[in-house]
């Protein structure tokens, strides 16, 4: 039983059973074929996002997530008040975390390449968008810019994934995708 020492105080020169040197191979020969495939995956995957990343100062993200805002404003998101954006296919897309809300309403159409600019206003922020996987730490004056092309069309739903205080878990936002 493992829970009592073994009788042997120099158990590693006891012989190891066969069935055990079996488990073993096959675990190091798995762990090999994962540590190669990382980079394989990595340079080949279309699951890897863009990694661009600029310095932007927090009231310098606002003042262009709203600009944007304005500009392509097609409506009202329900009770909240919150704007529902269209911006044209190919352009540039804004969307800002702050306490407990993200900011605004997208409404992108299906097969259109976007680049989404994100960043915080306030704390540290997860931008993951459901039910796709893609994840995001979206910080203070941090932008980051990702090309997304949409590839079916339906509702989205953008969730802090991050813990950002006690308003944390009404913090969700929409991106529509149309046909």
């Amino acid at each position: 039983m493992s829970i009592f020492p073994p009788q042997k105080r120099i158990w590693w020169n006891e012989p190891v059973e066969k069935s055990e040197i079996i488990w073993i191979v096959i675990a190091l020969v798995w762990a090999l074929i994962m540590f190669f495939m990382m980079p394989y995956w990595h340079l080949t995957g279309d699951q890897n996002l863009s990694t661009e990343a600029y310095r932007i100062k927090p009231d310098v993200f606002a003042a262009r997530t709203e600009a944007f805002a304005e500009k392509f404003k097609v409506g009202e998101e329900g009770e909240t008040g919150i704007p529902v954006v269209r911006p044209p296919a190919g352009g540039d897309v804004y969307m800002l975390a702050r306490l407990w809300e993200w900011w605004p309403v997208l409404e992108l159409k299906k097969g259109e390449s976007y680049r989404l600019h994100l960043s915080s206003l306030d704390w540290q922020h997860g931008f993951s968008l459901l039910p796709e996987n893609i994840n995001i730490q979206v910080h203070p004056d941090y932008e980051m810019v990702l090309t997304i092309t949409p590839n079916s069309s339906g509702e989205f739903g953008v969730v802090c994934n991050e813990f950002c205080g006690i308003g944390h878990h009404t913090m969700v936002g929409k991106i529509y995708v149309k046909e």
